[in-house]
């Protein structure tokens, strides 16, 4: 083993890096006990770290005693979710990313104009469920791939468009519009669907990662689907590629061999899960050159809740 590169941009994105700032302030601003609504960022690191300073994860908010501070996670919410909390006299803060609630608006604005929508996304993902709901059942189809796309049952004798997740491999998702544009010509959307600046910069730096390596590690949670999809893009470019959630799922026979190791994280994952790693084979390997690929800097902000700002 003879060199790491470390891929930039990695990690936090805004939307992710907001959500975490959301929580801060509200324990901030009053005080523990926090709930929030389901992991609010799919990291076990951030969610551990949080329960540390107070905060309580609920599955469901009948879990949340009436009158409390309830925060919605990143990935979106039903709106029925929001009709609860209302009816509960729950004081909602919503860290719902910025570009994923831009999807939201989309799916109402195709349906107030008599459009059946198509979504391409996972099924069961958070970000697809909270999207699912903001309109009345059958308003929106789910499609996952191609093969989806071939056998989908429309409405007949009416428009269609389509939605994204914000997650999703940039390539793969080029494919399945395409296969959408074919099956039905006069379906609209946008060309590169809804996938947020995060996921398409991530891509595009391990994609380039790729031509310099041997091997390929990108920390992030399993049912991060961002951090899923860097690690597929490995695999596509034929180069060793493992998802970890930290430094205690490293193997050390996986680097044999390997001269060079290229680390990436998900748009999830903490900063000082990555320099763990990069300690971990610094201890293991000695004579190690660490060196940055820098693709692009990213400088999106998102505001906080107005409920939150100073």
């Amino acid at each position: 083993m003879k060199k790491v590169i470390l891929a930039t941009p990695r990690g936090f994105c805004a939307g992710v890096d907001r959500a975490i700032h959301v929580v801060e302030k509200a324990i901030e601003k009053f005080g523990t006990p926090i709930y929030v609504r389901h992991e609010i960022v799919h990291n076990k690191f951030v969610v551990d770290t949080l329960k540390s300073k107070g905060v309580v994860f609920v599955d469901e908010l009948d879990e949340v005693p009436a009158g409390s501070v309830v925060i919605f996670s990143a990935h979106g919410v039903a709106e029925e979710i929001y009709a609860d909390a209302e009816k509960r006299g729950l004081q909602v803060l919503d860290a719902t990313c910025p570009l994923v609630l831009k999807v939201h608006l989309s799916a109402k604005r195709h349906f107030s104009a008599g459009r059946h929508i198509i979504m391409i996304g996972h099924a069961g993902h958070a970000e697809v469920i909270g999207t699912l709901g903001q309109l009345p059942e059958g308003a929106i189809t789910l499609v996952r791939n191609e093969a989806d796309v071939a056998t989908v049952d429309v409405p007949e004798n009416k428009e269609l468009a389509y939605i994204t997740q914000t997650t999703l491999s940039v390539a793969e998702t080029r494919e399945i519009i395409k296969a959408l544009k074919t099956r039905f010509p006069e379906i609209i959307g946008p060309d590169a669907g809804d996938l947020c600046y995060a996921t398409g910069n991530r891509q595009a730096a391990v994609l380039d990662l790729c031509q310099k390596v041997d091997m390929l590690l990108v920390v992030g949670a399993k049912n991060s689907s961002n951090s899923s999809r860097l690690m597929e893009l490995g695999l596509e470019q034929g180069i060793r590629s493992h998802l970890i959630a930290s430094v205690n799922d490293l193997e050390l026979e996986w680097f044999d061999g390997v001269e060079s190791v290229g680390i990436s994280s998900g748009a999830s994952a903490p900063e000082v899960l990555v320099q763990e790693v990069v300690d971990w084979i610094k201890e293991k390997f000695s004579g190690v050159e660490i060196e940055n690929f820098v693709k692009l800097v990213e400088s999106t902000k998102f505001n906080l809740p107005k409920a939150l700002q100073d």
